[in-house]
């Protein structure tokens, strides 16, 4: 078992954590300026990766630039992993790989606070990687206690490259937020991202 065996059951159930689900809770959010390496990769990319139709192409095609702009956005003051093994507790089955992960620290050669889990759906609905996303943000907060990192808040994004679902996780709660950003939208979707990890900061 790992962390993408988890459903929202399952981290109810053995977890115990509770899992509030509204609206607006990023909304509120303005986009960011991005740059126009960013626009123009998107504008070729997204319908090529769309309609290579896997999760390997909107990984590579998407997700990837999206997040390196977010790091080029906060001046490489974050460190972005991808396909990083992360066993917290393996007894609770928090371990396994993890898509993305973007720690609030400039080391890039570890893992050191983690803020932001980032799952990619295996298929076409972001509600699909709920329980993984909560399982890998609970499992952060435990590795920042342990580590004596004091970072209440542990955020999580859920996308299929074309849509993003976002979440927070703050006092064994999973706050899920009901509404997807298309990346249509990236400055909204990349706007997101960098405020959660300021208020990280």
């Amino acid at each position: 078992m790992s962390y993408s065996d988890f459903t929202l059951k399952r981290v109810k159930e053995e977890l115990n954590i509770n899992v509030v689900e509204n609206r607006d809770i990023f909304s509120h959010i303005k986009g960011t300026q991005i740059s126009d390496i960013l626009l123009t990769i998107l504008k070729y990319n997204v319908p090529l990766a769309i309609a290579i139709g896997t999760e390997k192409a909107r990984s590579e095609m998407i997700v990837v630039n999206v997040l390196i702009e977010v790091k080029k956005i906060l001046e490489d003051k974050i460190s972005l992993f991808s396909g990083i093994n992360f066993d917290v507790d393996k007894a609770r089955s928090l371990n396994g790989f993890c898509d993305f992960i973007i720690s609030n620290s400039p080391e890039q050669f570890y893992l050191n606070a983690p803020v932001i889990a980032i799952v990619e759906s295996k298929d076409d609905k972001t509600t699909s990687g709920l329980g993984q996303c909560v399982a890998e943000m609970y499992a952060s907060s435990i590795f920042n206690e342990k580590d004596e990192q004091q970072l209440p808040t542990i955020y999580g994004a859920i996308t299929t490259g074309n849509n993003w679902r976002f979440l927070k996780y703050k006092d064994n709660t999973a706050f899920i937020d009901l509404d997807e950003y298309p990346i249509e939208n990236a400055s909204k979707v990349v706007g997101i991202l960098v405020k959660m990890v300021n208020q990280t900061a």
